[in-house]
């Protein structure tokens, strides 16, 4: 299943906006807690004074009455008391003893409280519900000064908290109501900065779009944010690369045709001449043959150099190149000379293996592309034999290493040989040595190059030893690919070297 693609404008849109729509509860959560410790502020400093004024005039009171008197509230006193026309205020006067001397009943006693009694001569508050409604609660503890009665311990003044419920909700509102209208303006400042930042992304893709298929020319990096500047850099790079491999297939395609043209030029030649000495009457049996093996031979060379194009094209392709499988390189060197054994009799060229049997397993596998390296070993025999005259030799050698780090493929024969300036050339496509007469594409060794390099293997070019005993000996060439091995090899008792000639 494909990805869904993404939209760059809308995931940084989505990585701002998301915090800002969560923060904002957050925000309104804070300043709700805020606004009630504001709100309570003053109304505490209020309820603050009220006790302690309700407490002098109960001392007063205390001090006119007998000890025997029940107290009660003066008057000046519960008239303030009364003076609230939207929260209902309490109080309730206890004695040392905890019992009650004036007030309310219903204000709940200080001992349910564990953080009382309260210090001596200061005001404490405290949250309390009575009768279902929250009430706050200011608590002042008093002691009688030396030789002086006093049978008041304790004053207590409640207050509902409408005011202060008030009071909050207006902070409230006064706070996130401006938000409302500002979060709304700051989701359409980002949207607009968002666009504003991406527009030189788009003013690159008209760029882009604008070019002809075949301007690959570097895209200029002078109008490009810095951020874009590493991906304009890595588009460049990839459109040089591109340039220089079509600069290089336009030349292969070219050579390729070139060197197709002379085949097809001589089969028509060679068609042309049957013809007219057909028509003529002119023409005998004997050399209509020639034509028609000259013909042959023509057909032969294009058929054998669009092979090798083919090979070339495989040995290029990436994908086929993902698919490495296990192979073993022993099968594919006998099955090689065993392949070409045909064509070595008709040149009475000796064709011979040495190496590991095919049965063996002290050889290690390879990883890679089987077709592929059976392909690079074809064209490294036919070689071998094209440049090897009658009555030569050409060997094929696989040699483990001992160390178990390489696989060794070797080549032999006694030819011309190549020079060593010319050793590096013949790797390049439709290259012919100098001084040959040799039919050929001019690809086969290229061929080889791309297929080791696919295989991460190395090809060099060394002088064979001289063959004295051959009439047709010569300096000879070897060719010698060197196949890294992952795992190291394993040894046997049949890890033995035969001569399959």
């Amino acid at each position: 299943m494909s990805r869904e693609q993404r939209s760059l404008f809308g995931e940084i849109l989505d990585w701002m906006l998301v915090p800002l729509l969560l923060l904002w509860p957050m925000s309104a959560a804070l300043t709700w807690l805020v606004a009630q410790n504001i709100a309570a502020r003053p109304y505490d400093r209020d309820l603050a004074q009220l006790t302690r004024m309700i407490a002098r005039q109960m001392v007063a009171a205390d001090a006119r009455l007998p000890h025997d008197k029940a107290l009660r509230l003066p008057e000046p006193a519960a008239a303030l008391l009364r003076s609230d026309d939207v929260d209902r205020v309490y109080f309730q006067v206890l004695g040392e003893q905890g019992e009650l001397l004036a007030g309310d009943r219903e204000l709940p006693t200080p001992d349910t409280d564990p953080t009382f009694p309260p210090p001596v001569g200061e005001v404490q508050f405290r949250d309390e519900t009575i009768q279902n409604e929250p009430v706050r609660m200011a608590s002042l503890r008093l002691v009688p000064a030396p030789g002086e009665p006093l049978r008041i311990g304790l004053v207590q003044v409640g207050e509902t908290m409408e005011k202060r419920s008030r009071l909050t909700t207006e902070i409230i509102k006064g706070v996130l109501l401006p938000q409302y209208v500002i979060l709304p303006v700051a989701v359409l400042l980002v949207w607009f900065a968002l666009a504003r930042g991406i527009a030189p992304l788009s003013h690159l893709q008209q760029r882009i779009q604008r070019r002809q298929s075949h301007d690959l020319s570097p895209i200029d990096q002078h109008d490009v944010p810095e951020e874009v500047a590493p991906l304009v850099r890595a588009i460049n790079d990839l459109l040089t690369r591109l340039d220089r491999s079509m600069a290089t297939q336009k030349h292969f395609l070219a050579d390729a045709a070139h060197q197709l043209k002379t085949p097809l030029a001589g089969l028509r030649t060679q068609a042309e001449l049957a013809q007219r000495e057909i028509d003529g009457g002119t023409g005998d049996a004997q050399s209509i043959k020639r034509s028609l093996q000259h013909i042959a031979r023509s057909s032969q060379r294009a058929a054998h150099m669009v092979n090798q194009l083919l090979a070339m094209a495989r040995a290029e392709d990436v994908e086929s190149a993902r698919k490495a499988q296990d192979f073993s390189l022993v099968r594919l060197a006998v099955d090689t000379v065993q392949d070409f054994v045909p064509k070595a009799m008709d040149k009475r060229i000796d064709l011979g293996y040495e190496g590991p049997e095919v049965s063996g397993d002290a050889v290690p596998r390879l990883r890679g592309q089987p077709i592929l390296a059976r392909e690079m070993i074809r064209n490294l025999v036919d070689n071998a034999l094209q440049y090897t005259p009658e009555g030569g030799t050409v060997t094929v050698r696989v040699t483990p290493d001992p160390f178990g780090q390489v696989l060794v493929l070797q080549v032999e024969d006694n030819g011309p040989g190549i020079a060593e300036a010319e050793r590096e050339l013949v790797f390049q496509p439709f290259y012919r040595a100098l001084g040959t007469n040799v039919d050929g594409s001019g690809l086969g060794l290229a061929i080889v190059r791309e297929i080791a390099d696919k295989h991460q293997a190395t090809v060099t070019i060394d002088q064979a030893r001289p063959s004295a005993g051959s009439p047709a000996g010569g300096p000879g060439t070897v060719f010698t690919v060197r196949f890294p091995v992952q795992a190291p090899a394993r040894s046997g008792p049949g890890d033995a070297s035969t001569d399959q000639r």
